[in-house]
């Protein structure tokens, strides 16, 4: 059975803002891919700390 659009039971999104279409990747350490998944709740705290990153780089 096909997923129906406008679905009223499907999951529903608990983001705060819009994501981009594009994903931001880069390579890291060997082992991390592991252990971030492990981390709860790791996309929005790392959503946070880009910004914080960017922020940093704005004020010099």
């Amino acid at each position: 059975m096909p997923f129906q659009k406008n679905n009223q039971i499907g999951a529903k999104k608990i983001i705060k803002e819009e994501l981009d279409r594009l994903p931001i990747c880069f390579k890291g350490r060997l082992g991390q891919r592991e252990k971030l998944k492990t981390v709860p709740d790791w996309q929005e705290r790392l959503r946070e700390f880009v910004n914080d990153l960017i922020k940093d780089v704005d004020n010099q």
